[in-house]
């Protein structure tokens, strides 16, 4: 499944040729200004393009509002090249800052090395986590309660993990399809509730007294802390 990047600017041409130079590579999203950044960014993005020149809601201010829920790598694109500019974005939550104008192979590269290090990182975490009994071994892909394996396919497995590395944080089935499946997958999102009750009746086979996976009514689906 490709990478999700989101672009935000509110200059439509720079948003149209980083978008065509990026879509061969990468599940692009757009968006023009900071309130529908703001949005955007709860489709969990894997990196985000950030223009810091923006009306109403600057790049600054809309990294200060997303960085509670997203844990991405955030690349700011701006003209402001002054040290102090550089200095408040990556204290205020970048990771990362390009001055325009700016060359799109140097502005790939870097996208590339930040998704690297991220998958690295991600590699380096620990192999495993705990939930009381439940423990979920990251690196065998496997579900054990009292070091009894659970049983599952490869995609309830892959929504238990993505759920419980992101513990507490809520999904809409439409985000656990995309992720899962594939944003271009035959299908809709019904089929991850048809999952997430197999989940459950498989989970409570072992453990009956506690709900791991709580369904938040009109919107998804998160795992208990």
């Amino acid at each position: 499944m490709k990478e999700k990047i989101l672009i935000v600017d509110d200059e439509e041409d720079i948003v149209f040729f980083i978008k065509d130079f990026l879509k061969e590579n990468y599940e692009i999203l757009c968006a023009y200004n900071g309130k529908e950044a703001i949005e955007k960014a709860k489709c969990n993005p894997d990196l985000i393009l950030l223009d810091v020149m923006m009306p109403n809601l600057n790049g600054y201010e809309v990294c200060g509002s997303i960085r509670d829920i997203v844990s991405c790598p955030i690349i700011f694109l701006t003209a402001k090249c002054e040290e102090q500019d550089i200095i408040k974005g990556l204290t205020i939550g970048g990771d990362d800052y390009i001055t325009k104008p700016f060359s799109l192979r140097q502005l790939k590269a870097r996208i590339e090395a930040h998704l690297r290090r991220e998958k690295r990182s991600y590699n380096n975490k620990r192999s495993s986590l705990y939930f009381g009994d439940l423990s979920i071994d990251l690196k065998g892909k496997k579900v054990y309660f009292k070091n009894e394996i659970i049983h599952m396919t490869k995609k309830e497995y892959k929504i238990v993990e993505l759920l419980a590395i992101n513990c507490g944080q809520v999904f809409s089935k439409e985000q656990i399809y995309e992720k899962i499946w594939g944003y271009d997958a035959e299908g809709d999102a019904a089929a991850v509730a048809e999952h997430v009750k197999k989940i459950r009746r498989k989970i409570s086979e072992y453990d009956s007294k506690r709900d791991y996976i709580k369904t938040v009514w009109g919107v998804g689906y998160r795992w208990e802390k």
